[in-house]
């Protein structure tokens, strides 16, 4: 895949152009996803990602472990002894009004008053992915272009000139940027670049039978975020919030964005990403004030010898 420089982007994360597509994303409700893992299926199936093991990694029902070059999609499983979605007592149980946030819970024997104090048992789920951030640095640090910014305001790996620096693996606040070890090169999630090019949204999306992975225009998508929450907060989960949305965090806003129901370390995700390469200007300004002195201390002291 190819693209010319006019439809490439910029490192802010603007798409090109004005009167253009407008920029699309992912909104994923955790509180409803089941864990089916319909997403990983279908993301592997529709881009044609190797198969990364069946591997038992202790993390409850949790096979992958995290976002790879061969993992685009990752469902996390953790598991909590909390009241489900940590809402006002008496929300949710029988007898006070259920609210349903299709999540799987269950009580373990001696739960609530029980002589072990165990309480409620609940998992987490949420299906992780690429954020295609605003302010991308594995954008500003590829040395060959093989990453750029689409017409859509996604980020893509450009497999056919990636030439394996790796740079951007540390350069991506999230962890998400992997490389593969049979071919030295970097891949991750695309956004099903060649669907949505064609008016179809990724497969993952698709695939999900809970609409946890929601995906179109980003604006309207945080407008339905915004209003999630709120109805989830009404309802007595008052852990519910969205992470990633935010113009004004450390990325300036993700493409892909979520609705947490606890603390986005619990998660596995960082509670406060920053760009990486966001003191970069300012760095190779000192280098070239550093440069520059040590070029006039080497001329002078050639010229003293003279």
């Amino acid at each position: 895949m190819r693209v010319s420089a006019e439809s490439s982007g910029n490192g802010s994360g603007t798409p090109v152009g004005d009167g253009g597509p407008a920029r699309v994303g992912f909104f994923t409700d955790t509180s409803v996803c089941i864990g089916c893992k319909a997403c990983e299926v279908a993301c592997k199936e529709w881009n044609a990602i190797p198969e990364d093991g069946l591997d038992f990694t202790s993390m409850s029902f949790d096979n992958s472990g995290g976002l790879g070059a061969d993992t685009w999609r990752h469902v996390a499983f953790v598991e909590q002894r909390e009241p489900l979605g940590f809402q006002d007592p008496g929300v949710g149980r029988p007898g006070a009004g259920t609210v349903d946030l299709g999540m799987p819970s269950f009580e373990l024997p001696g739960a609530g008053t029980g002589a072990d104090g165990r309480g409620e048992f609940r998992w987490l789920m949420s299906s992780d992915v690429c954020k295609h951030c605003t302010s991308a640095a594995c954008l500003d640090v590829c040395p060959t272009g093989a990453l750029f910014r689409t017409e859509f305001g996604t980020v893509v790996v450009q497999e056919d000139i990636c030439n394996g620096c790796g740079y951007c693996v540390p350069a991506c606040p999230y962890g998400v940027i992997d490389k593969r070890e049979d071919d030295g090169r970097v891949w991750k999630c695309t956004l099903c670049y060649d669907r949505i090019g064609d008016g179809l949204e990724p497969a993952c999306a698709k695939a999900c039978p809970t609409d946890s992975i929601q995906f179109g225009d980003l604006d309207e998508l945080r407008e339905r975020a915004e209003r999630r929450v709120a109805d989830l907060r009404e309802a007595g989960v008052s852990s519910a919030r969205l992470y990633g949305e935010d113009p004004g965090n450390g990325v300036d806003g993700a493409g892909a964005f979520f609705l947490l129901l606890d603390e986005p370390e619990v998660y596995g995700l960082p509670p406060d990403p920053v760009v990486t390469t966001r003191d970069l200007a300012s760095m190779w300004a000192h280098a070239g004030v550093a440069a520059t002195a040590l070029l006039v201390g080497a001329v002078a002291a050639f010229a003293g010898r003279r």
